[in-house]
């Protein structure tokens, strides 16, 4: 295992570019969600120092997704209202070069297959199909408390996992119903992160945000 994952880190760190894909797929419509719903709360934190990799990997505190998925993204989040809460996003749309770096410095190294993308394959996120996320309070504006804490690479971020407050799982649970109900799927290994249906039919892209107009 510890051969394998060297030999994908030293392609991944000769690797120029996005991986060659066999199309055909949709034309690519990333919106910014808080064009679509500002009600919607963000906390980048790949725009900040508080991250684990302890830097900004973005030069903007900005989130994106393809139009479809933002718009189921909004549904979630008015479903939710009605119990008091809404979504607070930490990431969504990330560029492939990105991504490389994530793979490039995660460590410790074995738990990188588990938690990080391998730029060979790309990621979900670099297809705009894909959203880290959790719950803030409605009242107080608040984040939720949860298992664990966003990108803790340990088993305290699996969704199936049973420790933690009963307080906390239920509301990682009604994160998870309110997503999945529409046409979204949690990541076995993080809470936070949901994948859109639809995201097989979006290519991978390596657009950084700068480039990217708001609508």
């Amino acid at each position: 295992m510890i051969l394998l994952v060297a030999g994908w880190a030293l392609l991944a760190g000769c690797q120029s570019g996005p991986p060659r894909e066999a199309g055909p797929f949709r034309t690519s419509e990333l919106v910014e969600i808080i064009k679509v719903d500002p009600s919607i709360h963000l906390d980048i934190r790949y725009a900040t120092t508080n991250n684990f990799l302890g830097r900004p990997v973005y030069a903007q505190a900005r989130a994106f997704l393809q139009r479809p998925a933002a718009e189921a993204l909004v549904r979630a989040h008015r479903s939710l209202q009605s119990r008091g809460y809404g979504l607070l996003v930490f990431d969504g749309y990330r560029p492939w070069s990105v991504t490389r770096t994530f793979w490039e410095s995660a460590t410790p190294e074995q738990r990188r297959i588990e938690f990080v993308a391998n730029p060979r394959k790309g990621s979900r996120h670099n297809r705009g199909c894909a959203v880290d996320l959790t719950l803030f309070d409605a009242r107080t504006g608040q984040e939720v408390p949860m298992p664990s804490g966003y990108d803790e690479f340990t088993e305290r971020a699996f969704p199936s996992y049973t420790g933690g407050t009963a307080e906390a799982r239920a509301a990682r649970d009604l994160l998870r119903a309110a997503m999945e109900a529409e046409g979204f799927t949690v990541y076995p290994a993080e809470w936070w992160h949901f994948d859109f249906q639809d995201w097989r039919h979006y290519g991978i892209l390596d657009e950084p945000f700068e480039r990217i107009a708001p609508r």
